[in-house]
């Protein structure tokens, strides 16, 4: 993964705030416990769902089930929105990421992936991987990842600060 070009928007920002690093952001991602993933349907509607997450290899990746709604949206707009933070107006970080979800079907990638849900999770998600997609009892998730092209930070608190990531 490059490294982004990062920048403070003072538009939207305290006249004490600094940028938040590309180091601090990640680690947002890296232990986010839920984000909210926006699609859009085919006649133009966004649909926003929460999902369980892993940072893996520089993009989010998320599983769906190809009867959920995103599945279906993500077959014709591979467009998508992160969100993830903190349910506060005035402290930590919420973290917004902008890029396309591209299906997962490597065995090695999916292999990685599975084991971040595995290690992230303390062992509360396990898959197993098979024929381009995560097994399970319930039937097969279908795994996604995006990369991000984009990246907002929105610091809260004292100061408030709107940082952008660029790759």
């Amino acid at each position: 993964m490059s490294t982004p070009v990062t920048k403070l928007d003072e538009r939207f920002s305290d006249p004490a705030a600094v940028a938040v690093g590309w180091p601090q952001t990640r680690e947002v991602l890296e232990n986010a416990e839920l984000f909210w993933v926006a699609t859009v349907r085919t006649d133009g509607r966004p649909h926003i769902t929460p999902v369980v997450a892993v940072w893996v290899d520089g993009a989010v990746c998320f599983t769906t089930g190809e009867g959920e709604q995103k599945f279906v949206n993500l077959q014709s707009n591979s467009h998508v929105v992160l969100t993830t933070g903190c349910n506060r107006w005035d402290h930590g970080i919420d973290v917004v990421v902008e890029g396309d979800a591209v299906k997962v079907t490597d065995k090695d990638a999916l292999t990685r992936i599975a084991q971040a849900f595995t290690k992230r999770w303390d062992g509360r998600w396990q898959f197993n991987v098979g024929d381009g997609c995560f097994q399970q009892s319930a039937g097969q998730a279908f795994v996604y990842s995006v990369s991000p092209s984009k990246v907002f930070a929105h610091a809260k608190g004292d100061p408030f600060g709107a940082t952008t990531h660029k790759f």
